[in-house]
């Protein structure tokens, strides 16, 4: 944050403010990082704020890797942990936390993989970050822009760190064989297991929730399985913000899959 940081966040964005003159329309800004090692946290903590001074109108969304107890690799984590998440707060429009130990988990238990890489760690996230932007690359039924999911899941600003999930999960270079209902394809997305934080949404209560769906799918059923869903797990969710389940509609799968569903939670 303040050496090496401090010498390159200039450069940096230089080359952000050459990509920006490029866009037509921006909308916003998406940084992935970590928040146990030193760049992630501290570079990027930097560079968030950097970048919130310079476009203060335009959304800023970061996919941070949460520290977890059992898969650590540095010493220094919670301290790093600690000092970043005061910058999201402050500077960060929406927070997707996601942690390794969740990560591991799906590969180990939901695609059997006996020892995952970066790759299948990666390609986990990749499918996450891709479900959350499809509304601006595809046209869709019912389109929710950045901006707009942030109107609809964040209740009070500082809340703004959620939970994702992806359903179906496949590893990356299986193909798809059975084909997945609506019904079953959001029993998945709200199951604990698929969730990329290893913390149980049950222990808490939902504020706001957004399902992205993807594929040939029709609008009725979705909203039908949404409505059933609140209805069957109203315990779960507070009671104070009436239809807090927002979804949204793309007709384009992603590659290899027939449908998907891109899960974000808020969650107490």
């Amino acid at each position: 944050y303040y050496t090496e940081g401090a010498e390159l966040v200039d450069n940096i964005l230089e080359i952000v403010r050459k990509e920006t003159e490029n866009c037509d329309s921006l909308q916003g800004f998406q940084v992935a990082h970590s928040l146990g090692g030193g760049t992630g946290s501290g570079l990027g903590s930097l560079l968030i704020s950097k970048i919130r001074e310079e476009f203060p109108d335009r959304m800023m969304c970061t996919f941070s890797v949460v520290p977890s107890p059992k898969v650590s690799d540095t010493v220094v984590e919670p301290y790093n942990a600690t000092l970043t998440v005061h910058h999201l707060v402050e500077n960060a429009d929406e927070t997707f936390c996601i942690d390794n130990e969740a990560l591991y988990d799906i590969c180990f238990r939901t695609l059997k993989l006996n020892n995952p890489s970066y790759g299948d760690l990666n390609h986990l996230v990749s499918q996450v970050m891709s479900g959350v932007t499809t509304s601006l690359r595809f046209p869709g039924q019912l389109n929710a822009d950045l901006r707009k999911l942030a109107v609809n899941l964040i209740p009070f600003p500082r809340l703004h760190f959620f939970m994702v999930g992806f359903a179906p999960l496949t590893a990356k270079d299986s193909k798809q064989y059975q084909s997945l209902t609506v019904p079953e394809l959001t029993a998945q997305m709200f199951d604990a297991k698929n969730m990329m934080a290893a913390s149980d949404p049950r222990h808490g209560r939902y504020l706001t929730v957004a399902a992205f769906f993807r594929g040939r799918l029709s609008m009725k059923e979705v909203e039908q399985q949404m409505v059933d869903i609140h209805k069957k797990n109203s315990n779960y969710f507070v009671e104070w913000i009436p239809h807090n389940i927002k979804t949204s509609v793309c007709n384009i799968p992603p590659s290899g899959l027939k449908m998907s569903a891109t899960f974000i939670g808020n969650n107490t």
